[in-house]
């Protein structure tokens, strides 16, 4: 019997929880910093066909179909003009049990927790010290209690404080000089757009991103705003919490987007994007990163819980032949997504006239040509 830690109860660690689940082999226990798993309801996620096949294997298409959504495309907007530039078919790589899927984050944690037990996940559970041993590896507790296992799965989220302690140094992400507006609004509250569909509206260092969530006319929208701060600004966590700095945020895109969508929004709250800006293999062979711990990327591909899950994954099946190393190709593969969202970034917050001119006849020709279609998205969501 094989011991097993994961630590953290985030989409990773309660993924890879339930793969490894299926081996009676395996001896599991998730950690958890805090005293329950972040279940807030209202912000929704994206989940390519890649991810949905995996979620498959433990029962996720046995979710209530109120409470998720299959959008077919994805509709390109100019926010200077309110037009449509061109549309994207993403229902071309749907099979018939796995299919393009937006949803609530908190569907898709509640789901994974309640498929495990819940004497798997153990809670206040903060790590401060690992000691590797000539036969195992010992994790210490913030409270002085210790467990030993065979292997460790680090899962912590991109501020990972486990990987600085395997690292024996700080590793942090690094500001991505923009700040994330998220929050809902009702299908019935979106006009001049499809709100049966994806919506991606382009601005000069602006993008707006808007889809269901569920069948029940919940919708999610994000507001990408490039903006410098200060490493004391984007590191005060209070200072995005608060009124003056949300309103600030409101007012900047308020520029651009249609004002009757800005005063509809609901649960309005901003973040910074962090991504991370190196790939750290731990040198100890039974000790494994993943999810945002292994590598933040930009959201602009929104492969975020995708490869979180799809990562959970690959590593469950690697330790089922035999613990042989997964660490290449997914590095090969995770700087491949870390450089079309990167792109994606740089293309959606175009401020010249006449690149933003050329970008719009070049996007309405890509989106019609299969073998470009199959190259830049086929490779990522068919894998």
């Amino acid at each position: 019997m094989k011991k097993i830690a994961i630590i953290g109860a985030g989409i990773s660690g309660l993924c890879i929880g339930n793969f490894l689940r299926q081996n009676p082999g395996y001896e599991i226990t998730v950690y958890e910093k805090n005293n329950s798993v972040n279940l807030e309801k209202g912000y929704g996620i994206q989940l390519s066909v890649n991810s949905i096949k995996l979620l498959n294997k433990i029962g996720f298409q046995n979710i209530n179909l109120e409470n998720k959504f299959h959008p077919n495309k994805v509709n390109f907007y100019s926010l200077k003009n309110n037009k449509k530039i061109c549309n994207l078919d993403i229902s071309a790589f749907n099979i018939n049990e796995a299919k393009y899927t937006t949803l609530q984050r908190f569907t898709l944690i509640n789901f994974l927790k309640d498929q495990l037990p819940d004497s798997l996940i153990n809670y206040n559970k903060k790590v401060t010290q690992i000691n590797y041993e000539a036969e195992n590896i010992e994790v210490i507790f913030e409270n002085n209690a210790s467990i030993k296992c065979d292997y460790l799965i680090i899962s912590d989220g991109s501020f990972s404080k486990t990987k600085s302690l395997i690292a024996k140094r700080d590793i942090k992400p690094k500001y991505f000089n923009s700040v994330a507006l998220r929050a809902t609004i009702n299908k019935n509250d979106l006009q001049g757009i499809d709100s049966n569909n994806i919506s991606l509206s382009l601005g000069s260092n602006l993008h707006t991103v808007s889809y269901p969530v569920d069948n029940k006319g919940e919708v999610n929208f994000v507001s990408i705003l490039r903006k410098k701060l200060s490493s004391k600004e984007f590191s005060d966590h209070s200072l995005f919490e608060s009124k003056d700095f949300i309103f600030s945020i409101l007012s900047e895109i308020s520029k651009q987007v249609d004002p009757d969508i800005i005063k509809n929004l609901k649960n309005i709250r901003c973040f910074p994007i962090f991504v991370s800006s190196e790939i750290y293999q731990p040198t100890n062979k039974n000790t494994f990163l993943i999810g945002d711990a292994f590598f933040a990327l930009p959201p602009t591909f929104a492969q975020g819980a995708s490869q979180s899950i799809e990562v959970a994954y690959e590593l469950y099946k690697n330790l089922e032949k035999g613990n042989i190393p997964f660490n290449l190709g997914r590095i090969k593969r995770t700087k491949m997504i870390d450089n079309k969202s990167k792109f994606n970034y740089f293309a959606f917050h175009l401020s010249s006239p006449l690149i933003i001119w050329i970008r719009n006849l070049l996007m309405k020709q890509l989106v019609k040509n299969e073998k470009f279609i199959n190259s830049y998205l086929g490779k990522i969501y068919k894998n």
